[in-house]
């Protein structure tokens, strides 16, 4: 057996399944042959085994990465081993050293590979496309000292290739998800800047190619829309973009696009031409005056001309009003559930640690408090060194038409009165610690809470461990056992009372978002209570049977709190998303108010959610590329008006076999999802599930008759290599927690699942969708240690979710970016248990809910290293404030964890579903009818 690579000296090695095969960090044609164990000499030291001799070295998961077929081998169409940064990707089918260009690069260096598949029986011939004719006119000489946008001649690019594959005899790879999208190909822009286009990190399109027209869109069955995240982390610092700061907003008269890098200059530079409906529109006066030196300015230096991503700071015509502080108002159930469940103490406390967090550059952030059982306690907070330091409880009984007792002092600025509001937070507990109410009048203490800061706009942030019982929105306990997993269940998920939908539109008119956080052991219809953040752009977190008591608990709840209060959310937004002539945006998903047909109200725009926008063919497109433009309108959190514009540009077809090659897998999971959960709430869960079958069997059999010529060679069924994975994350949502079929749900648990799958960012959902399985106990070397280069841990490749690549004696990860599982083999050998967990037998091993401890050893720290980079949601480029929960599983431990562990095993067949095998059989006998 060959020497590790790292980590232990040979002599004291892990003799691991996997060992010793060749570089373990790339990714090899094949699995490497089962090699023997090593001969046993007299004088070496005893290896420590983590594999028993009972089986073979080399045949674990990660034997040669993967013990599966891995990708580049099993297909031609394929690269190896993609790079992590930048979309710099071998393109589908070529040789990986002909790389093609990332989005926005120089297109001069577009040169398509035509290595891969040879086009298929039906003649699929390379397509190309002419790209001249762009209404890029010959540049005038603008005055100086101007440069001259680059000339543009006619040329030739050809579009994706098509690389049909068979989905039966070359099985699905987990690979296939992380393969780069089907490169894009985009015109040069003004300036030919590398900047120029959209990343896909903010907005994808679902086809990097768009037909010209609505009958080759529709032929095609797949769907053409936006997954828009304007936001790629929660603070500002973690994603910078360029800021225009000097007021000057050139748009197009017309149809009010915002001047970017594909418009064209005309006129010796005095006049642009809109790429949207090529009207021509006069440039600025201050367009080329650098106001902060007092200058002239070269234009080809100016942001909104060079990157697709800028923030513009608008000036006073943006304005309805003056920009809004930053309002909080924290409605906190003070019941007996939440007392005795350690709610009210955790929050007080985590709000008071996480003050210094909480946005206020300007000094106006202003807060307030109302705690709610059978009545509404509101609280005045003096100032700061006035006369009483003691805040005032005011009680309020009549929960039909709650009112103000005070006009002012309820809502306070946090700089005036931060040592009171600190002293406040401190009593609060004390306040309410021998209360045997049972009783929560939440929708009466909303009411009060909208009157109080409705003049002014801001955020409620509701944290409840009960159902609101009592007074406005009074909901019944309606759950039943019998009804789970049958047609009437649907019936539960439905909002219980109309309250909440028409109060959420209230709120939403008055600039008021309301975010719930719901903590009950209990039923507490998160189907109702998520209709308030659906509407108001805010969100809903689920903590099911949370108690304080619980490190674990507490510990989540607090860091998943304090990174809410110090997020930089934006105030009083609208989105509204632009395009070229002939195409217009049908329809909106995401958490908001449709204030009118393309336009999108966010009281208050949060960082870690995306949307989706379906795009509509209104009329044949005659040019070569087209632009699609999303534009939010916010006020900062430090009271700045702003304007955050994405351009996005994309090349069209007429023929299918670009839009086909063209479509991004992830990008038409995402819609899917928004799609099947709209589905859910107006006709059912079973509607739903069926759409989405017969969604893909659709898709199968348009590509079978149109493009693979109608036939299917033996027992084939044929996609392209792009869309491989497609069935795959059909067949995976269908199992999601809020769509499986299963009477074994709780209605909240399905409810707070639908939330996450209609508004999660793209890298976050198919993780949710598809989770991430990793062997640890043959990790490669390098592993759960830094990367030489970037310095941030190296991931294991990741298994496809089967329970045919869990060996018996290893230890995985299991990750779906809500919650994680370690699971131990039932012949994990001791070795294995005492350097993870720190015990000597495998009985000593609590299971559950838990933290790893901190064993002094290599390994132990690798593992904890692989388990911290999986949650890490940064290095996937969304902002996000979910911290998993680790749970510890073992093979032959507690059956419900267990079982639970295995529902993540969306390839297996399982309760009232089928396996992926059972699944590809049903796909292909549908098609091939």
């Amino acid at each position: 057996m060959a020497a590790p690579q790292g980590g232990y000296p040979p002599q004291e090695g892990y003799a691991q399944p996997g060992y010793g095969s060749p570089d373990l960090t790339q990714q090899q044609e094949s699995a490497v042959p089962a090699q023997g164990a090593p001969p046993a000499g007299a004088a070496a030291k005893k290896k420590r085994a983590y594999a028993g001799e009972a089986f073979e070295f080399g045949s674990g998961a990660n034997a040669a990465l993967g013990g599966q077929p891995t990708a580049g081998g099993a297909y031609g169409a394929y690269p190896q081993q993609p790079q992590a940064a930048g979309y710099q990707q071998p393109a589908y089918g070529a040789d990986p050293s002909q790389l093609q260009p990332a989005y926005g690069a120089d297109p001069s260096q577009l040169q398509p590979s035509t290595a891969g598949y040879a086009p298929t029986s039906s003649g699929v011939a390379q397509m190309t496309q002419q790209f001249g004719g762009m209404g890029m006119s010959e540049p005038h000489h603008m005055p100086p000292p101007q440069p001259q946008p680059a000339v543009q001649p006619q040329r030739q690019i050809q579009l994706n290739q098509l690389y049909p594959t068979d989905l039966i005899s070359q099985p699905f790879n987990v690979a296939e998800l992380d393969y780069p999208l089907p490169p894009l190909f985009c015109p040069r822009s003004v300036f030919e800047s590398p900047t120029a286009n959209c990343p896909p990190k903010y907005m994808r399109s679902t086809l990097n190619a768009v037909p010209t027209n609505n009958s080759l869109l529709k032929k095609s069955k797949l769907p053409f829309a936006l997954v828009i995240q304007p936001y790629g982390a929660l603070h500002d610092a973690e994603d910078p973009i360029p800021v225009i700061p000097d007021q000057v907003i050139s748009r197009c008269r017309r149809c009010r696009s915002y001047i970017n890098p594909f418009v064209t200059f005309l006129d010796h530079g005095h006049r642009w031409r809109c790429n949207m409906c090529n009207l021509t529109n006069d440039v600025p006066q201050a367009f080329d005056w650098d106001s902060t030196h007092q200058r002239p300015a070269d234009r080809s230096l100016r942001a909104d001309l060079n990157h697709s991503m800028v923030e513009f700071v608008a000036p006073q015509e943006y304005m309805v009003r003056p920009p809004q502080p930053l309002v909080y108002l924290f409605l906190i159930d003070v019941s007996y559930a939440s007392v005795t469940s350690g709610l009210l103490a955790t929050s007080a406390r985590c709000i008071k640690e996480s003050l210094d967090r909480i946005p206020n550059a300007d000094r106006r952030t202003r807060l307030g408090f109302i705690a709610v059982d059978s009545s509404l306690h509101y609280f005045s907070i003096p100032r700061d060194g006035s006369d009483s330091s003691d805040p005032r409880m005011l009680v309020i009984s009549d929960l039909d038409e709650p009112f103000l007792p005070i006009p002012g002092d309820l809502l306070v600025t946090m700089s005036e009165c931060r040592e009171n509001i600190e002293t406040f937070l401190d009593k609060l507990q004390e306040m309410f610690q021998n209360t045997q109410n049972n009783s929560c009048a939440m929708g009466s203490a909303l009411r009060a809470g909208y009157k109080l800061i409705s003049a002014v706009g801001g955020k409620m942030t509701v944290l409840s461990a009960s159902l609101p019982n009592i007074g406005h929105g009074a909901l019944t306990m309606r759950e039943d056992k019998k009804v789970l997993g049958t047609s009437k269940e649907s019936s539960l998920l439905q909002t219980a009372n109309s309250f909440y939908k028409s109060f959420a539109v209230e709120c939403s008119k008055s600039q008021v978002s309301v975010d719930m956080f719901l903590f009950s052991s209990q039923y507490q219809d998160v189907a109702s209570l998520s209709c308030l953040p659906r509407y108001t752009g805010g969100q809903t977190y689920f903590y099911p049977g949370w108690n304080a008591a619980r490190s674990e608990d507490a510990i989540k709840f607090a860091r998943e709190f304090s990174e809410y209060l110090s997020s930089e959310i934006g105030l009083e937004a609208v989105l509204r998303v632009r395009a070229t002539t002939g195409l217009r945006m049908s329809t909106f998903y995401g958490n908001f108010f449709n204030r009118s047909s393309d336009l999108c109200a966010f009281p208050a725009f949060p960082r870690d959610q995306a949307y989706v926008v379906e795009v509509a063919i209104d009329e044949t497109v005659a040019k070569p590329v087209v632009c699609l433009q999303a534009a939010v309108l916010h006020t900062t959190c430090n009271g700045e008006r702003r304007i955050r514009v994405l351009t996005l540009a994309l090349p069209t077809t007429t023929n299918l076999a670009d839009i086909y090659a063209s479509a991004d897998q992830q990008a038409v999971a995402t819609f899917f999802s928004h799609k099947a959960v709209e589905r859910t709430l107006s006709s059912g869960l079973e509607p739903a599930r069926e759409a989405l079958q017969a969604k893909v069997i659709e898709l199968l059999t348009t590509y079978r008759k149109e493009l693979a010529g109608g036939s299917v060679s033996g027992s084939g069924l044929q996609f392209p290599a792009n869309l491989r994975g497609l069935p795959v994350l059909f067949l995976a949502m269908i199992k999601n927690l809020g769509l499986r079929k299963s009477a074994q749900i709780p209605t909240d648990m399905r409810s707070a699942a639908l939330c996450l799958l209609s508004t999660l960012p793209l890298p976050l959902l198919i993780q949710y969708i598809y989770p991430r399985m990793y062997s640890l106990h043959d990790m490669p070397d390098t592993a759960g240690v830094p990367d030489e280069q970037t310095g941030e841990i190296t991931l294991p490749p990741t298994v496809n979710l089967s329970s045919s690549r869990i060996a018996a004696y290893g230890l995985y990860l299991i990750d779906d970016g809500q919650t994680q599982f370690l699971w131990v083999g039932r012949d994990a050998v001791p070795q294995l248990i005492e350097d993870v967990f720190g015990v000597p037998d495998k009985s000593q091993l609590r299971v559950g809910k838990q933290k790893l401890p901190e064993v002094d050893n290599e390994f132990s720290q690798r593992v904890r290293a692989v388990i911290d980079k999986s949650r890490d949601h940064r290095s996937k480029g969304v902002g996000s404030m979910i911290v998993p929960h680790l749970y510890v599983v073992r093979e032959d431990g507690e059956p419900g964890l267990r079982l639970w562990a295995q529902t993540m095993l969306v390839e297996d067949r399982a309760d009232q579903s089928v396996s992926l095998d059972q699944w590809m059989t049903t796909l292909r006998e549908k098609v091939v009818q």
